[in-house]
């Protein structure tokens, strides 16, 4: 009387992520920049195999500022250390500050963000008002406050960029969101009784989740010039520790006489920061729906 229930086996169309890959593949420079990025990160995660740290911290008065050679693939600095692993351990420092930096920023501001568009009224009013309170001062004048107060170091660095970063972020995020929460399908969650911790994160954010994507992206290429400008001026991260900012500090009073002490890392700063907008540009088209009617 009752028969088995049949299976009923439908064309899968292809993920929405897998989409996106394939519409960020049709921007080609996009896919150079993230060829690169990856040439950075490689170098990055396996400097210790290829230049040892302790040879890049330590002084070598016989080999003080030679040129590029295939012994020194960038030549050496004023003190005879190697350029090149000194840029590759240094890139460990400006991607790590620029990846964890955005993801804290970038959690603050969906925690903030997401609340004030999703809960409006005097929750919207009150944390709007202070975002607006800190976003009056500008940003590197609150991370150098900041940095002052705390003292120099990459932990009280990496504290004073997310506290200047979360007030941007928290505005966007609050215009995004916006855009979801009045849809049906949240107005239905709320009637089935779903918590509304749940609907943010479950239901609001995974759909606003293409222009936050966007633009921490982009927000990791400023931040990682915010780190190398604090090195800069001795606010962030302390020679000899290797950071392409410092490096650019102590190459400025040698420029002159072996320019590549000031090239190497500031290519190094430059292309990566380059790389991360183009990589965002060709997310930006890829999340654009009207790229896949083309």
């Amino acid at each position: 009387m009752f028969g088995k229930k049949k299976k009923i086996v439908t064309n899968v169309e292809p993920s929405q992520w897998k989409e996106v890959w394939r519409l960020f593949c049709k921007n080609k420079v996009s896919v150079v920049a993230l060829i690169f990025l990856c040439i950075i990160l490689f170098f990055a995660l396996f400097a210790d195999f290829i230049v040892d740290y302790q040879t890049i911290i330590t002084p070598n008065p016989q080999e003080r500022m030679l040129g590029p050679s295939l012994q020194h693939l960038f030549g050496t600095d004023h003190m005879g250390r190697d350029l090149f692993g000194r840029v590759i351990h240094g890139a460990r420092y400006s991607l790590m500050f620029g990846v964890v930096c955005t993801s804290l920023s970038l959690f603050g501001g969906c925690v903030l963000g997401a609340t004030a568009a999703y809960f409006g009224g005097k929750v919207d009013a009150w944390i709007m008002r202070i975002i607006d309170a800190l976003m009056c001062i500008p940003y590197m004048l609150l991370a150098l406050s900041l940095v002052a107060a705390m003292g120099s170091g990459m932990e009280s660095m990496t504290i004073a960029i997310v506290v200047a970063s979360v007030p941007s972020f928290t505005r966007m995020i609050r215009s995004v969101v916006l855009t979801v929460v009045r849809q049906d399908y949240i107005e239905a969650a709320r009637s089935c009784g779903v918590k509304d911790r749940d609907i943010i994160f479950h239901h609001v954010l995974p759909n606003a989740i293409g222009p936050i994507i966007v633009n921490a992206m982009m927000n990791v290429a400023g931040l990682i010039m915010s780190a190398a400008g604090l090195s800069f001026i001795g606010m962030g991260i302390q020679p000899p520790t290797p950071e392409w900012g410092n490096m650019l500090s102590e190459a400025t009073s040698w420029m002159r006489q072996s320019p590549h002490m000031i090239i190497f890392p500031g290519l190094a700063i430059v292309l990566t920061a380059l790389c991360f907008n183009l990589l965002g540009d060709g997310l930006t088209e890829a999340l654009d729906p009207r790229q896949a009617e083309r």
